[in-house]
């Protein structure tokens, strides 16, 4: 009777073959064996990967690189549909959800391309903790804190670049073939977002990479201390493999501390704050001064002041294709706002606009996908309160800065 044949199939060879490349390191720390998986986070093969292995390995655990915020957005499509715009603009968080819209578009773009979700292997890690019945450990510091630090650790100077790589990499129509989308692998999702800045910015890649990667080094250990004899399948992007291995191998911080330490804000720097004060104070002076020459000049002063700094922030507004109401309250609103830096013309004119033209829950389900191009950006009615919020706010800005040296120059 001849041997049976035992070679594998070929779909078995080529399962094999695609585990055989994925980037994985197995570290043992205080008596706890880990296992990661360096993936690309829109890679159909990654999700492969993920699925494969925590089916086939022996684990106690799957840790996944997401906080609770980003696991919520991956799990739950319900997120957009309960949005309340109204609520984000008056708690200060419009620019916070732009740029997580922002970010998540630029995965999205890449992403259907291929036909795979971004983040797909990351909820497949997620989904195979639950099929398991196994504890999910998430170990990735909140996005909202990894952008804030982010922001403040790049100098004032250089913000602007860091906000037109964003934009840049959300309304960006070009392809990108499968090759390229494998080289990820070599990176992480934000850092890629910035493309070449990061790498050009110390600052940035010590925020957005090195940081997170001792972040999570010291949640692993946070989390599995006295779980000795326990083997943990760790899913990160591929950019953090070699820094989380490094830090989870030397690092011997007490890891409550280091977990502290890296999700704390650093404090604001004061004197950026003091500018709009300032700012305000000397135009307040200058129209006092006009008065104190002549009552013609100091209305003229103020109407200097009202139609410029009220004007540019309406033709914000109007860019942004709000509302002629919201228009005139921008008008009106930026005048004042721009005296009193504690409230802002964006906050009015997003708050009128959101109460104006209330997004219907259509909308919402439909604002992922309206967010990867420039014309779902204004066509949305979520997305465009937002940019009534943004486009109010350059304007009154730059309105402050012509009105003054206008009143300077009436003065001189």
């Amino acid at each position: 009777m001849p041997d049976s044949d035992t070679s594998p199939t070929p779909d078995t060879a080529t399962q094999e073959t695609t585990l055989n490349e994925q980037p994985t390191r197995e570290i043992t720390r205080d008596g706890v064996h880990y296992v990661l998986l360096g993936t690309a986070h829109v890679s159909r093969t990654s999700v492969e990967a993920v699925t494969t292995m925590a089916a086939e390995g022996d684990f106690d655990a799957i840790a996944v690189e997401l906080c609770p915020a980003r696991h919520q957005a991956l799990t739950q499509q319900q997120q957009w549909k309960d949005m309340d715009l109204y609520r984000i603009i008056r708690e200060r968080k419009a620019a916070l959800v732009m740029a997580n819209l922002a970010l998540g578009a630029y995965q999205r773009r890449i992403a259907e391309q291929f036909g795979i979700e971004p983040g797909a292997e990351l909820k497949a890690a997620a989904d195979a903790a639950q099929e398991h019945d196994l504890p999910l450990q998430l170990i990735d510091r909140d996005l909202a804190t990894t952008l804030k630090r982010s922001y403040r650790a790049v100098p004032w100077y250089k913000r602007m670049l860091l906000s037109t790589g964003l934009v840049m990499s959300t309304v960006s129509s070009d392809e990108i073939d499968e090759e390229q989308i494998e080289k990820l692998k070599e990176g992480d999702i934000l850092e890629s977002t910035f493309t070449e800045f990061a790498a050009q910015s110390p600052e940035l890649y010590e925020a957005l990479i090195t940081e997170r990667d001792r972040f999570m080094a010291a949640r692993l250990r946070q989390e599995n201390a006295g779980n000795e004899g326990k083997h943990i399948f760790v899913v990160v992007g591929a950019g953090h493999l070699e820094g989380l291995a490094n830090y989870l191998v030397n690092d011997s911080d007490d890891p409550a501390v280091q977990v502290e330490k890296l999700a704390k804000l650093p404090p604001a720097k004061r004197w950026p704050k003091l500018i709009p004060w300032i700012i305000a104070a000397l135009v307040i002076t200058g129209i006092a001064v006009g008065f104190s020459r002549s009552p013609e000049l100091g209305w003229r002063l103020v109407t200097i002041w009202v139609v410029v700094n009220g004007g540019l922030a309406a033709l914000g507004a109007a860019l942004a294709r709000g509302h002629p109401l919201t228009v005139l309250s921008a008008m009106l609103a930026a005048p004042l706002t721009s005296l009193n830096p504690a409230i802002a013309a964006g906050m009015v004119t997003g708050l009128v606009e959101s109460w104006l033209r209330k997004p219907r829950v259509s909308d919402l389900e439909k604002l992922r996908d309206d967010a990867t191009t420039i014309k779902g950006w204004f066509k949305n009615p979520a997305t465009r309160i937002l940019l009534v919020f943004f486009f109010s706010n350059i304007g009154s800005a730059v309105g402050t800065w012509v009105a003054g040296f206008q009143i300077v120059d009436a003065l001189s």
